[in-house]
């Protein structure tokens, strides 16, 4: 169930890493950058997708994403900011000015909560259909996706008339 949310959230620690690669950085930071940033992520967007099939978060939904990203990103980017320290450093590294970092990091967490929804609602429910036939709870999830797009399909059908 959390499977697409880890995948999504371990791609934007991946694409990190690549761009700290594109603007010059050695091999080995663009690794520790994907890896501290991406795990946090993953653990994250999974979390995310198990609040999602316990019922805990509405479908489709952008205010429910952006809130929980609101917390999620900034302590996933405080915790690269510490580990990457640890790692390249031997200690944790905290920024000088952590409230103007957290803050910061909170309004790019808007950004990232519309582009992990949009990848989450491509991936999810795919793999939900794939696994339902074994897993129950990804059938009932599944069908609660596709009662919710029938619902938005007719009301825009209904908005066009």
């Amino acid at each position: 169930m959390a499977l697409p949310g880890f995948a999504v959230g371990l791609l934007a620690g991946v694409v990190a890493g690549g761009l700290a690669v594109v603007v010059g950085q050695p091999t080995d930071w663009a690794a520790v950058t994907a890896l501290t940033l991406g795990l946090p992520l993953a653990l994250l967007g999974g979390g995310y997708g198990l609040l999602i099939a316990f019922g805990r978060v509405r479908l489709g939904g952008f205010a429910p994403a952006a809130l929980y990203w609101l917390i999620g990103f900034p302590l996933s980017r405080l915790l690269q900011e510490m580990l990457t320290g640890v790692v390249l450093a031997g200690r944790p590294r905290i920024p000088p000015d952590l409230l103007g970092f957290l803050a910061y990091q909170g309004l790019v967490s808007a950004g990232f909560a519309i582009g992990f929804l949009w990848l989450h609602e491509r991936l999810a429910p795919r793999w939900w259909l794939r696994v339902a036939e074994h897993n129950q709870l990804a059938a009932d999830v599944f069908a609660r996706y596709a009662e919710h797009s029938r619902a938005l399909s007719e009301a825009k059908r209904v908005r066009r008339r």
